[in-house]
């Protein structure tokens, strides 16, 4: 199965308390459906020190996010758009733009 949404790609965030963010991906987990968005559910984390030392404390790092909170920017018309797939000649797949027609993937 084709994934929509990409390492690298520009998405905006569309459900959730960072709705109208407009951020990269990081990484993203196709088994389990989600991201991990730049500056996107920043969650805190208690650290302990696991080494001498290593300091201990509270970290910011990003959670991940479902992917059907997230929609792809397209880089050719800026838009958020929806996803499609088509074969071209020579057989391989793209993604392409439902908004402009223009192909994602370069």
């Amino acid at each position: 199965m084709a994934q929509k949404i990409k390492r690298g790609d520009t998405v905006l965030v569309i459900a959730g308390d960072d709705r109208g963010t407009i951020s990269k991906v990081k990484r993203v987990f196709p088994k389990k459906k989600t991201a991990i968005v730049e500056n996107v559910r920043v969650v805190k984390k208690h650290m302990r020190a696991r080494q001498p030392g290593e300091v201990s404390g509270i970290v910011e790092m990003e959670a991940p996010i479902h992917l059907s909170n997230l929609m792809l920017v397209c880089p050719h018309c800026s838009e958020p758009t929806r996803v499609g797939f088509r074969i071209r000649e020579d057989g391989t797949k793209v993604r392409y733009c439902k908004q402009c027609q223009e192909d994602i993937d370069e």
